[in-house]
């Protein structure tokens, strides 16, 4: 090669290194997760990380339900004041009532007052970690360089707080959306949904004004839901903090949804999308899986699943599902635990476990039904399945109506589901095509990006290993009060400076208007 063909191409080498971030020394991630489903998702990040040599602690409470040990991180287990019998009747309460029972505005207070009890006994374990002085005292001196923590539960930010380390969060949102609140970032309700309003970003009058009593509502709901949290926060922090102040300090947030899923709205720097993080890659399914899925031919097959917490139902509920099955040419591949005392139909094969995305990118897949979770959302998006959507508790509601306005998705309730309704709603969504072009369009739009999610959410999180937090991207408005936020201090002395303006006027006016009169009245007694 020619001396003039070796400087284009250093040059090359040169721009390339210059663009690429610097090296990041093994870094020491303090990992503090919630249980359930929102560690599966979060499991991906932490094994990524300890995979390109950073080294993970999870803290793990001794009564977990889906948080277990890897070789790929360490784990703290730190005791918690209540049993696993406890930690699941709770979580059945939760679940308490979905597939019997129809929803009414009652309900809304009944879900509210169980959310509170599950987080009231989160707020213990958390009181525990904290009282556990040899495990802080050990936790302080590791060296750590941030925490990567669900702030759903407050116990990460708090420890964030007390180690003077900077956290990155990971979440699909907070309820009363403290998140976007905490953040400063703008939610104007004249085209932002409130959630559980029904509303879409493109609003009527009428929605407009219920989506604006709903958002001052929210405000005093949040409120109810947070004082556990923010009691927990003052006792070890100060009187003068909060949940919501806390977790204000958050150096990145990653967040497990994009727009393909979510309403458009503002967002601010610190916020990063990873929606779809949970597809990863994809593996080969077992043998005899296999075998089932390709044996059905041209009518292909249905993955049902009601995600990681729910794998049973009442057995009459279930024997509406299984007289719908038996009536379809498609094979079911179905998630299920429970007892079922009729035979179970041979195109349908249940198991205790499944290998969701795995079945959902198989090529005869032809619909999905859910209980509207975002991970199972992500992986239909993300191999174009149209979905039958059964939510069940929490946001599901919101992420069924989000794909159902998209036209990618049914929507049916447990309560009031019959064989009949079943039947038709699948048989919309295997046979009208627009279920499909509409979801492989959605997929083809969640697809096109420039970084995968899982190599975005690595970034950042080395991103504040490296720089020691995120500083530049805070915004200032953390750093106003209400009346400067919102320029109320400008447009008072605007209003003072117009008031003074009219006032000069009106007295030159009338000053003026006197002196003519004056002036008029002698000439009128001499006519």
């Amino acid at each position: 090669m020619s001396s003039g063909e070796w400087f284009p191409a250093l040059g090359l080498v040169a721009w390339l290194c210059c663009l690429s971030p610097g090296l990041v020394q093994g870094g020491k991630v303090l990992v503090m997760p919630v249980d359930g489903s929102h560690w599966l998702s979060m499991k991906i990040l932490v094994k990524e990380l300890s995979q390109r040599g950073h080294e993970a602690v999870v803290l793990v409470p001794e009564t977990s339900l889906l948080i277990h040990g890897s070789e790929s991180y360490k784990t703290e287990i730190y005791q918690v004041p209540y049993t696993k019998a406890e930690l699941d009747a709770l979580f059945d309460q939760l679940k308490d009532g979905v597939f019997l029972k129809p929803p009414d505005i009652t309900d809304m207070f009944v879900d509210l007052q169980r959310l509170i009890n599950f987080t009231t006994m989160q707020v213990k374990g958390c009181e525990s970690l904290l009282n556990n002085q040899p495990l802080m005292s050990q936790l302080k001196g590791g060296g750590f360089d941030l925490v990567l923590t669900d702030p759903f539960l407050p116990c990460g930010s708090i420890l964030a707080h007390i180690f003077s380390i900077p956290a990155v969060y990971f979440l699909r949102g907070l309820p009363c959306e403290l998140d976007i609140k905490a953040n400063q970032c703008p939610s104007p309700p004249s085209y932002v949904p409130v959630y559980y309003s029904g509303n879409t970003d493109v609003m009527t009058f009428p929605q407009r004004v219920k989506n604006m009593v709903m958002s001052i509502l929210e405000s005093y709901v949040c409120k109810i839901m947070y004082a556990n949290f923010d009691d927990l926060v003052s006792r070890y922090l100060g009187d003068n903090m909060t949940y919501r102040g806390i977790i204000s300090n958050g150096a990145i947030w990653l967040l497990r949804y994009d727009f393909a899923f979510e309403w458009p709205r503002p967002q601010l720097p610190n916020m990063v999308f990873i929606g779809g993080i949970n597809c990863g890659q994809k593996a080969p399914l077992p043998a005899d899986l296999e075998e089932f899925v390709n044996g059905s031919g041209d009518d292909g097959f249905i993955v049902f699943t009601l995600g990681s917490m729910v794998s049973n139902m009442p057995e009459q509920k279930a024997k509406q599902f299984i007289d719908a099955f038996r009536q379809i040419p498609q094979r079911v591949v179905w998630r299920y635990t429970g007892v079922l005392s009729d035979d179970v139909p041979k195109n349908v094969r249940l198991m205790k476990w499944l290998p969701q995305n795995d079945l959902l990118a198989h090529p005869k897949v032809k619909a999905f039904i859910t209980h509207g979770g975002t991970h199972g959302i992500y992986e239909s998006i993300c191999n174009a399945v149209p979905m039958l959507m059964f939510p069940l508790f929490g946001d599901q509601g919101e992420n069924v109506h989000r794909m159902v306005s998209r036209g990618v998705a049914e929507k049916l309730t447990m309560c009031d589901v019959t064989t009949e309704t079943l039947l038709a709603a699948l048989n919309r969504i295997i046979n009208d095509k627009s279920y499909k072009e509409k979801m492989v369009t959605l997929s083809q739009v969640h697809l096109d990006r420039p970084v995968e999610p899982l190599d975005l959410a690595v970034f950042w999180t080395e991103f504040v290993i490296r720089h020691k937090g995120a500083a530049h991207l805070r915004i200032a408005a953390h750093d106003l009060n209400w009346i400067q936020y919102h320029s109320l201090d400008v447009f008072g002395l605007f209003f003072i400076i117009l008031v003074t303006v009219l006032w000069v006027t009106v007295k030159c006016c009338s000053r003026c208007t006197r002196m003519c009169f004056r002036r008029g009245t002698p000439k009128k007694k001499r006519e």
